[in-house]
């Protein structure tokens, strides 16, 4: 898997020149890696099935312990059938739907965040996780943003950004928590063996928020509907069959080590519930099917969420079934509004009539899609829906909000088919040719998908129960189009009924929801109280004054640290003063320039003593057997005091005219610059004498200084050899710095020329 995702990235690499090469060829060659990737996922299916799943680690730094961890299990290859084998159809489509421009960006972009999704839903380590989440989040940001030409796009690009970007730091948190407790960051290791205490409960909940910031839950979802500018063939992939579901994957991973405390379940139920009636609701009101499709997806994350979330096999059966089959439907109606608007020009229900009977081919592919999303047998959606009402018939209020769910989900798909393939009154006929093959057939595979496994549920009941085998078995469960005359079956017939009667009746008359309880209002509010607070401090602490920036600065690294810092320290053994008595003029000599750089008067004459202490500081590395740190400290000192006094020939000689005693503004500075040079000062002494023996590196250092550098000092060995690259840093530094100080003596020579003339 390592290979794959590497492939995915250096693919990525080569796009853009492929596209201005041979245009829309780039996405062929783009759905290379993901198709592969889903074949080598498939290879390996039997051994993943088998309890033995493929493990491949790559150590970032072993001494840490941080290591890039991959686990292949049924979970990941669930995951990879929809990352890699939807987006290797997106990227064949988006060939024929492309436009001329941005395909090189466009590619490049989409394979990054395919190979982003495939390592995510294989990380076995958090930080892994971590990184890859975020890959995905910045991928969503550019995409969505494309061009940055509107508005709008910059606008929903920036939300979602700000959401999940919120959402992921969160996450990390709550993920580095959990390890700690748990005493190691591989996520099996985490999920297998759980931690607990109020710190997990802590960690759980950071956790959750950055699942349901990614899955778009109330009261995060605003940002999906707004990321609808993005190109019908990016919401297919991302807001569709993979990024979205990341935060339900996430929920899936750590749900058979968490379901159990209420910090996990009650979030999830409670807002998954509600998110699934709430995207419901809004997207009956919606004219754009794209948009109406979003809302969609936002209600049916809930769903999955409230399944994948309460942690019992069945439950896991169907909400692992539903993920399966929500990528496939979902991704086959949101192509097959690409198709709509590019050969419509329009996706306004208001403004299309007739493609039903022009289409008629097509129309029964989208057909076979609404239904599963619908849970109309015999399609994949029933056979999960169905599922999922048997697993919480022992919880009657979440029974009861599903159904009403599932009858909104009815309404609103019903509404889609009407809307774009129905015959409106009044409305002209669209006069239009079909789509061809290239169009059509990523739309209709993933939907025959779903009808072909609804009827053969056992291609993919293995991988599901491997998922779902993390629960005990209270009752043993099996997919299937038909489980006799059940509970199941009665509501799954009340929830098309009516959703009949809703679609009838309540459509585009949902108009009730205050404006004060949208949750994009709430997000803009957030986000201007932000600012107002960000305006705010800005105008209090950002004054225009160096010596303000610096004292606050100090007193921050004095405050914050300092109580930490030294309640952890030993107490201090005995200390002698000095270790040689030429230490003791050489300390005189700085401490008496520094009283006169503090009491000078004239900037030339403050340069000149503060000069005086750095060469003080040299002197006293010499006498302490540092010559070579001598020598630096007083080739940087020179330098600095020649830039200096070349920079104050064009500066007043004085400070101020002012000669009055020290006024009260000064006595401040006095002291901020006496506290913190005290507190440093006592920090080096502290740490220097409670140093217990010398670290691991100052002994690798001396032990290989002769075997490997054949050097007997071994400060030289570190800076020629050990460290070689950093002291060519330093003299790259220098040697910028007697640049800049012999352009200041050009530039000097050349302005008296000149004044001469």
């Amino acid at each position: 898997m390592l290979i794959l995702i590497a492939v995915h990235f250096l693919v990525a690499a080569l796009l853009p020149a492929v596209a201005a090469r041979w245009g829309r060829a780039a996405f062929v060659l783009a759905a290379l890696p993901p198709a592969a990737a889903l074949v080598t996922a498939l290879s390996w299916s039997a051994t993943v099935l088998n309890g033995s799943p493929p493990t491949e680690t790559l150590s970032w730094a072993p001494s840490i312990g941080l290591d890039l961890t991959l686990r292949l299990d049924p979970l990941s290859l669930l995951m990879i059938v929809l990352v890699s084998g939807v987006g290797a159809l997106v990227f064949v489509y988006y060939a024929a739907y492309t436009p001329p421009e941005g395909i090189g960006r466009n590619s490049s972009l989409l394979v990054v965040f395919a190979g982003s999704m495939l390592g995510l839903v294989t990380a076995d380590d958090v930080f892994s996780l971590y990184v890859f989440w975020e890959f995905t989040t910045v991928c969503s940001f550019l995409l969505v943003g494309g061009a940055g030409l509107t508005k709008l796009a910059r606008r929903s690009a920036t939300q979602a950004l700000l959401v999940t970007g919120f959402g992921g730091l969160t996450m990390l948190l709550g993920l580095i928590l959990l390890g700690t407790a748990a005493g190691s960051f591989r996520i099996s290791a985490i999920v297998a063996y759980p931690p607990s205490g109020a710190v997990v409960e802590v960690a759980v909940v950071l956790l959750l928020v950055g699942a349901l910031t990614k899955s778009a839950q109330v009261p995060f979802h605003p940002w999906l509907p707004a990321a609808m500018v993005a190109p019908t063939p990016v919401s297919a992939y991302l807001h569709a069959a993979a990024m979205v579901k990341a935060g339900v994957y996430l929920v899936a991973r750590f749900a058979p080590g968490f379901a159990e405390l209420p910090a996990w379940w009650i979030p999830l139920v409670v807002l998954g519930l509600w998110t699934m009636v709430l995207g419901g609701v809004r997207a009956l009101r919606e004219h754009d099917l794209k948009k109406l499709l979003a809302f969609g997806t936002v209600s049916q994350l809930g769903f999955l969420i409230v399944l994948l979330g309460v942690g019992e096999h069945v439950a896991a059966v169907a909400g692992a079934t539903m993920v399966l089959a929500h990528g496939l439907f979902k991704s086959a109606l949101f192509l097959a509004v690409g198709v709509i608007d590019k050969l419509t020009g329009t996706r306004d229900v208001r403004e299309l009539s007739g493609l039903g009977r022009r289409w008629p081919v097509f129309t029964g592919f989208v057909v076979l899609a609404a239904a599963s999303m619908a849970g109309a047998p015999p399609l994949l959606g029933f056979v999960g829906k169905e599922a999922a009402f048997q697993a919480l018939q022992a919880e009657p209020l979440v029974l009861v909000v599903l159904v009403l769910g599932s009858a909104l989900t009815v309404a609103y798909s019903l509404r889609f088919l009407v809307g774009a393939f129905g015959t409106r009154p009044g409305v002209s006929l669209v006069d239009s040719e079909g789509p061809g093959a290239a169009l059509a057939a990523p739309v209709a595979i993933p939907a025959l998908a779903g009808l072909v496994l609804a009827f053969a549920p056992g291609i993919v009941e293995p991988v599901i129960a491997g998922y779902a085998s993390a629960y005990p078995v209270a009752e043993p469960y099996g997919l299937a189009l038909w489980h006799g005359f059940t509970l199941p079956l009665l509501l799954s017939a009340v929830v098309l009924g009516g959703g009949w009667l809703v679609y009838r009746f309540a459509t585009g008359r949902a108009g009730w929801l205050p404006e004060a309880v949208h949750a994009q209002t709430g997000y803009d509010r957030v986000v201007m109280a932000l600012d107002s607070v960000a305006r705010g401090v800005t105008g209090r602490l950002q004054a225009g004054s160096v010596p303000v920036y610096l004292g606050v600065i100090l007193m921050v690294a004095v405050v914050v640290p300092g109580a930490g810092l030294l309640a952890g320290v030993a107490p201090l053994p005995r200390m002698q003063w000095f270790d040689s008595w030429m230490q003791v003029p050489l300390a005189i000599v700085v401490l008496v320039a520094a009283g006169l750089a503090v009491l000078a008067r004239r900037r030339l004459t403050a340069v000149l003593v503060t000069g005086v202490i750095g060469y003080g500081i040299g002197a006293l590395f010499l006498v302490d057997g540092g010559p070579d740190l001598a020598l630096a400290q007083f080739l940087v000192e020179s330098l600095t005091l020649v830039v200096f006094v070349f920079v104050l020939r064009r500066m007043p000689p004085r400070f101020s005219e002012d000669r009055r005693p020290l006024s009260e503004g000064r006595w401040v500075k006095a002291v901020v610059a006496c506290v913190a040079g005290t507190f440093v000062a006592v920090l080096a002494v502290l740490f220097s004498a409670n140093r217990d023996g010398l670290p691991e590196a100052s002994v690798e250092y001396i032990q290989r200084a002769q075997e490997d550098a054949g050097a007997s000092n071994v400060v030289n060995a570190i800076i020629v050899d050990f460290r070689a690259f950093d002291t060519v840093g330093e003299i790259a530094v220098l040697a910028v710095a007697a640049t800049g100080a012999a352009s200041l003596i050009l530039a000097s020579h050349r302005a008296r020329r000149k004044a001469d003339r």
